[in-house]
């Protein structure tokens, strides 16, 4: 069962904290993180217009503060989710015995979620409405699927694995 769900961006000031804001909305009995993969943004608070669309959303995000990524984050996640195939690439590259708790926000849809870095707040919106689509089929997939048919599905397959590849 997974417990324990890491959410990855770039810097952790826009997307992956709107993520972890909803997870954490959705599941509050379960251990939620986020980080980022540039260490130029540590300590620094959520954009202004992420802050804003949880708002808008229900969700307070204010207190948030950016974090870089690290090994022990990994080992510590069931499921690691990422913004975009490259930054799941990365990660599985720069950390190999992970791989198989890797997989991208919107696996089950086939896209990425953009960045709305330095752009207006429909591109946030945008980004947040993507994450929130990715999550549902993953909530249907991996979080709780239906337990009568007994059967892990193939995207999953890859991400629920304890054992390092």
């Amino acid at each position: 069962m997974i417990q324990n769900i890491l959410v990855i961006c770039l810097g952790n000031i826009c997307r992956s904290p709107m993520a972890e804001g909803l997870l954490k909305k959705r599941y509050p009995d379960k251990q939620i993180a986020s980080a980022g993969l540039r260490e130029i943004t540590a300590g620094w608070s959520a954009d202004p217009f992420s802050i804003r669309v949880m708002r808008e959303n229900g969700i307070d995000i204010s207190r948030h503060r950016a974090r870089v990524l690290t090994n022990d984050m990994l080992k510590k996640a069931d499921l690691v989710l990422t913004m975009e195939k490259e930054q799941s690439a990365i990660v599985k590259y720069s950390f190999p015995n992970y791989r198989g708790k890797i997989m991208r926000i919107g696996e089950y849809g086939n896209y990425d979620v953009p960045d709305p870095y330095s752009r207006n707040i429909n591109a946030f919106r945008e980004s947040f409405e993507l994450i929130s689509q990715g999550l549902d089929a993953i909530d249907r997939q991996l979080i709780q699927p239906d337990a009568a048919s007994g059967a892990i599905p193939d995207a999953a397959s890859d991400a629920v694995t304890d054992t390092p590849r």
